[in-house]
């Protein structure tokens, strides 16, 4: 008799025996536990970054941000934030926040005393506002709550420059087509109020400055009273801009003027942006001078106006130096927010190996 049939024989009679034996539950719970092994595991959502928990502020913006995993295709993140029932964020016209394709996911929120992500299906229909957050389930697929997050980093430190609050940026950005690094160092006000934002180095890293308005104001006029800034090196510029994460615009809402170095065949040094800047018709250049100029822009329904001042707009008569008009492609508005930048551009970092400084005197809006 071969060994095979022996082993087969055996077992039959273990079997038997354990039938016999009142054995056939511990039998089920075998093939049952088989069965568990491969129930696959659903999607999760998890919180990396959210604003300080707060009362009573709730037109202030900050940024709230997370990954996915498992996440299906069509599926979208809902946000909401808590200032005694739960509300949509950021705009109830606007609640739904994009998943990136390395599974991160980021947004403006209002702050509040509570933070909470929902990983919906396509098609969900999210609540404007609730008493309490749903179950999972019902296209809801996965739920993060501030309170489980301990872990999760607070908001960016802030400053205050020309009657706002300020949040200073201390993460990477690919602005300019290149990955520039931010201290929260490299931003600050002196004595008279006046910000300041440079470049320079740290630890045998060169880092850049960038500061956002907590607030979104919407239409209105906005001005810059800016410093010399005429000797910026090449490679580097200094940006008045807005910009929005929400998902409203393909364009993130940005406006911008930016001013760098001109090249030795051309005197413009400045230009007026309504992106997508690769349409030609979206930018105008101009020459911004030496000394302390204005820059502006009157933001109204279709039509955006950018001007630019000699000298500080309060100090008596200036001259235009330079303006523009743009009626097409003109956002509307979201939650976007101001946002003041210096920071190097194009694919070589810092080929002069110079640093920078730019001083905006003052910042006002007007509705």
């Amino acid at each position: 008799m071969s060994s095979s049939i022996t082993q087969k024989t055996a077992f039959a009679v273990s079997m038997r025996r354990t039938l016999r034996e009142g054995g056939f539950p511990l039998i089920l719970s075998l093939m049952l536990s088989g069965c568990h092994s491969r129930v696959t595991v659903g999607p999760s959502i998890k919180l990396t970054r959210v604003p300080q928990a707060v009362q009573g502020d709730f037109d202030k913006l900050d940024i709230i941000q997370g990954n996915v995993t498992g996440a299906h295709p069509g599926q979208q993140i809902v946000l909401y934030v808590k200032t005694g029932n739960w509300s949509v964020q950021p705009l109830s016209n606007l609640p739904f926040t994009k998943i990136h394709p390395d599974s991160t996911w980021i947004n403006s929120t209002h702050v509040g005393a509570e933070y909470a992500a929902l990983l919906v299906d396509a098609g969900y229909h999210p609540p404007t506002e609730m008493n309490s957050l749903p179950a999972v389930g019902n296209g809801v697929a996965a739920i993060a709550v501030s309170k489980d997050f301990p872990s999760a980093a607070v908001a960016s430190p802030t400053l205050q420059f020309s009657g706002y609050e300020w949040r200073v940026r201390n993460a990477p950005s690919n602005r300019g087509d290149h990955m520039n690094q931010y201290s929260p160092a490299n931003a600050w006000t002196d004595a008279q109020g006046a910000l300041h934002l440079r470049i320079a180095k740290e630890a045998d890293k060169w880092t850049c400055a960038e500061v956002t308005l907590t607030r979104s104001f919407g239409y209105g006029q906005y001005f810059f009273l800016v410093r010399d800034t005429s000797r910026l090196a090449p490679g580097i510029a200094f940006s008045m801009f807005t910009w929005d994460y929400a998902q409203g615009d393909p364009n993130n809402r940005e406006m911008a003027i930016e001013v760098f170095q001109a090249s030795s065949a051309n005197t413009e040094n400045a230009q007026y942006v309504v992106q997508p800047f690769y349409v030609a018709a979206n930018v105008a250049k101009f020459a911004s001078p030496a000394g302390a100029v204005t820059h502006s822009f009157r933001w109204e329904p279709g039509k955006l106006s950018f001007r630019t001042f000699n000298g500080l707009l309060h100090d008596g008569k200036v001259d235009t130096l330079a303006e523009h008009f743009f009626t097409s492609g003109v956002p509307s508005p979201g939650v976007e927010s101001v946002r003041l930048a210096l920071y190097f551009f194009g694919k070589n970092e810092n080929p002069n190996q110079e640093g920078a400084e730019v001083v905006i005197e003052k910042f006002e809006y007007a509705p």
